[in-house]
């Protein structure tokens, strides 16, 4: 009887150890499922899950702590006019129904709706200057600024930059959480980062990735202006629709990015995102906070990448650095003897191989600035000394309403030179030597026009031109000459 009761014991012992040992390999072979609810239509990214270490343990918590306060809500809104009337058959309901009819109230005229539009923002010092970027708040008519704690403010915005897609904004607040700077030439590529904003208007989203490439150049710019400068971060760091303008950091919480775009053929999160590095972001926001406009280095060239089909086209000796295709007469290239079919492979000892570089490395600094330039002229290497200029082709402050009077025009100035003078029999003299939409072009003129006098004041200077026109009002009379000799004059509404 004992051993029956055994034996028993014994068989109900392995058969609950069997039943145990198919329960965990079913565990383990099926996956847990959850219910999500969410207020915001959302997609898996897969239909399985796993649990992810980053290599070496990485801590991401540090970095997401610190940044999270210093990323806020933007909210912008945009006046539109709406025309609005009387139905034309409402006297005809009126008679038929009589007292009745009760026509919906829509008084003759115009009124104003708000459209609103959304992004992210960084808070950059403690007392309330925040960076974003220009498309975020472009346009808008109203900004409002939502912080991590949920207080919101009315902003002021300082300055806006669209060759860079940046912009400043203020709000009225003392003692704010903000985001230091980083370094972004430090980044390398593979390094962890972490993308901070509010995509979908979820607030305070952290997203983490790493550093993709540097210097890319995605072309989304050049659409809004041929002074574009593009040379993005590329990052795998998930970013969506309403990251823009928020911060990029490393591992520190440290702030070495403003996120931009993203590459998608979907308009949502495809595999890679572009910030703009911190080295542009300092210098923009510096510019708009000290001057109220960003005094925009030129090198005067035009350039292109030296790739294998150019090198074997100019017969140049390897497919390093950047090509120059042409130089601005007059400028700070032309004037430091660089040359049509230099070169260039590095600005101040820093080593430039593509455009993005390249303009990157003018763009960190301001006109009066001296650079020394490397160059290959005939497979020798040749260093040059520049001072940087202006767009108007000297080195002083633009000021703001100067940039107004340039963007109103839409042309671009250049006095002339000692031959051109002698030719011309001219004392002084600015030649039109880039033609675009506005004032002078609505008014007739055409490319390589020679200005004399504005508003009977000879001009010897591009901000000759700039100046007078910016402290007129009321009609002007622009004097002067085409190449051909032939003397023109233009009236121009201001």
């Amino acid at each position: 009887m004992r051993k029956q009761i055994l034996n028993i014991f014994t068989a109900a012992l392995v058969g609950g150890g069997v039943a145990l040992g198919v329960v965990k390999i079913y565990e383990k072979q099926t996956p847990q499922k959850e219910t999500i609810i969410q207020d915001q239509p959302v997609r898996f990214s897969s239909n399985s899950q796993m649990n992810v270490m980053a290599p070496g343990a990485v801590d991401f918590t540090f970095a997401a702590e610190r940044t999270t306060s210093g990323v806020v809500h933007i909210k912008t809104y945009r006046d539109v006019q709406v025309q609005q009337y009387y139905s034309p058959f409402d006297d005809l309901f009126r008679d038929f129904f009589g007292n009745r009819y009760q026509p919906q109230q829509r008084p003759q005229g115009e009124s104003q709706q708000q459209r609103a539009g959304s992004g992210s923002g960084v808070i950059i010092t403690a007392d309330g200057y925040i960076a974003t970027n220009n498309h975020v708040v472009e346009g808008a008519d109203k900004v409002e600024v939502v912080l991590d704690d949920r207080r919101r403010y009315d902003a002021e915005v300082i300055g806006k930059d669209p060759t860079t897609d940046l912009a400043l904004l203020k709000i009225n607040e003392q003692e704010l959480p903000f985001i230091e700077f980083g370094n972004s030439d430090e980044l390398k590529i593979g390094e962890w980062v972490l993308a901070v904003g509010n995509p979908f208007d979820l607030t305070s989203t952290v997203t983490a990735g790493i550093v993709s490439a540097k210097a890319r150049n995605i072309n989304i710019l050049r659409g809004k202006t041929n002074m574009a400068i593009e040379s993005f971060i590329q990052t795998d760091a998930a970013v969506n629709p309403g990251n823009s303008g928020g911060a990029l950091v490393n591992l520190d919480g440290k702030l070495v990015g403003i996120n931009s775009a993203i590459a998608s053929p979907t308009g949502a999160y495809a595999g890679y995102s572009f910030a703009i590095p911190e080295a542009i972001v300092k210098k923009v926001t510096t510019d708009l906070l000290k001057y109220g406009q960003v005094q925009r280095a030129l090198l005067g060239v035009s350039i292109a990448d030296v790739t294998a089909e150019l090198a074997e086209e100019k017969k140049l000796d390897n497919v390093n650095g950047v090509y120059v295709a042409g130089t601005v007469e007059g400028g700070s290239a032309d004037e430091a003897g660089i040359e049509e079919g230099d070169v260039i492979i590095a600005i101040q000892n820093q080593k430039v191989n593509t455009s993005s570089e390249l303009q990157e490395a003018v763009a960190r600094h301001q006109p009066g600035d001296k650079l020394k330039i490397t160059v290959i002229r005939d497979g020798k290497k040749k260093e040059v000394e520049t001072t940087l200029k202006n767009k108007l082709g000297n080195t002083d402050i633009v000021k703001r309403d100067e940039e107004s009077v340039v963007e109103v025009l839409g042309s671009k100035f250049q006095p002339l030179t000692k031959e051109e003078k002698k030719k011309f029999d001219v004392n002084s003299g600015v030649k039109i030597v880039e033609l675009g939409e506005g004032k002078f072009k609505n008014a007739g003129m055409k490319k390589g026009f020679i200005i004399l006098s504005v508003d009977r004041k000879q001009v010897e200077t591009p901000a000759d031109v700039i100046d007078i026109m910016s402290n007129k009002t009321g009609g002007i009379l622009i004097e002067g000459m085409y190449p051909t000799g032939q003397k023109a004059y233009y009236a121009i509404g201001w």
